[in-house]
């Protein structure tokens, strides 16, 4: 059975820093990594990484945000700096298998960027 389990969410001021970690177990995976939802708003990549390293972003969080995996321990990180308040939103680690096939989803973790 798949799993994916993310930690790290929470309150932060304006200007903080976050980071949030998912593990993952059960298969093999190729690319990982993290979107968003906010409230009202439609779902979004924040930010992906595939086996060999190599990194994709939103334009929103570039500069801000860096995404790393750990491939022997099947983990995805999310290095969120200098938070604003339209980071806000419910954050979900994404997996997908390593023969492309499946597509698996993490239950969220909530962040939440105010003074």
């Amino acid at each position: 059975q798949v799993r994916l389990v993310e930690s790290g969410g929470g309150l932060v001021q304006p200007g903080g820093s976050l980071r949030l970690s998912c593990a993952a177990s059960g298969t093999q995976f190729g690319a990982m990594g993290w979107h968003r939802q906010a409230q009202g708003e439609q779902h979004e990549l924040v930010a992906s990484i595939n086996t060999g390293g190599n990194t994709n972003y939103a334009d929103s969080v570039k500069g801000r945000f860096t995404v790393s995996r750990d491939n022997a321990k099947n983990t995805v990180d999310l290095q969120m700096n200098n938070l604003k308040p339209e980071d806000t939103a419910v954050y979900y680690c994404n997996a997908r298998s390593l023969d492309g096939v499946g597509d698996y989803w993490g239950l969220g973790t909530h962040v939440t960027v105010s003074s």
